[in-house]
């Protein structure tokens, strides 16, 4: 099974991959279930998780009926334990949609939910987020998690996010990190595949963040809270949900 996995996770876009795999996935879980694990998204529990990963598979990590994965389920309690998400009404973007979390936020009835995306299959709106057809503060609420690794101008992203927010609304931008970068590496010579897959982690990322991701966006304007949630969270939960140790959830807020 994870060979199987990670040969597809590596040669089919994940959207498209869970278009077609969600279906087989909601019959196999049903021989999965168990107590060791719960899906906070859904509430369903495992005995164990499926593997997942491009290069190197991670055991117990992806959530067979929701397809939840760790960052998705950290965001879920996130959202639910520090924002306003789930109470106010929000004019709510949300750009590269989570299979996880569409249909859930699709019937919150606070939410005037809008999905985006260049080529995700479920998308509401397709669209470039290099130049985002909104108006200025025009959005509550942005999310748009693992995209910016994938842009050519990553700034001029984040600055579209900034000008379609209204002034006190907030979004998270997560990415990969490494932790061990303390800048940003990039280099606009590096185009194999191969050697984007070397430096960078994957053979479409156009760049490696480091450490100064959180001053990145602070330089477009917002003010920006790297919060450490996950060491607010007890290690049962953590182990519970099978959540990511170590990473930080960028808050943005438009002041």
């Amino acid at each position: 099974m994870k060979l199987i996995i990670s040969i597809a996770t590596r040669i089919i876009p994940r959207h498209y991959l869970q278009h077609v795999s969600h279906f087989f996935l909601k019959i196999f879980s049903l021989f999965m279930r168990g107590d060791n694990f719960e899906d906070p998204i859904t509430g369903i529990k495992y005995r164990s998780l499926l593997p997942y990963g491009r290069i190197k598979s991670r055991s117990n990590v992806l959530a067979p009926d929701s397809m939840s994965l760790e960052r998705h389920r950290l965001l879920w309690l996130y959202l639910k334990r520090k924002t306003n998400f789930f109470n106010d009404r929000l004019k709510f973007l949300h750009i590269a949609p989570e299979y996880c979390f569409i249909k859930i936020f699709k019937s919150m009835k606070n939410l005037d939910y809008t999905t985006a995306d260049l080529i995700s299959p479920w998308a509401d709106i397709k669209m470039d987020v290099h130049k985002i057809p909104y108006d200025k503060n025009s959005f509550d609420v942005v999310i748009c998690n693992h995209v910016l690794e994938h842009v050519d101008d990553d700034l001029k992203v984040m600055s579209e996010f900034y000008r379609i927010l209204k002034p006190n609304g907030w979004g998270i931008f997560q990415v990969p990190i490494d932790t061990k970068l303390n800048k940003t590496f990039e280099d606009s010579t590096i185009i194999d595949p191969k050697d984007r897959e070397k430096y960078y982690g994957q053979s479409d990322h156009l760049r490696q963040y480091g450490l100064d991701f959180g001053k990145r966006l602070k330089s477009v304007g917002f003010r920006v809270t790297e919060d450490n949630f996950i060491h607010e969270l007890s290690a049962d939960i953590v182990k519970r949900y099978a959540l990511p140790d170590g990473e930080l959830i960028y808050f943005c807020e438009k002041v």
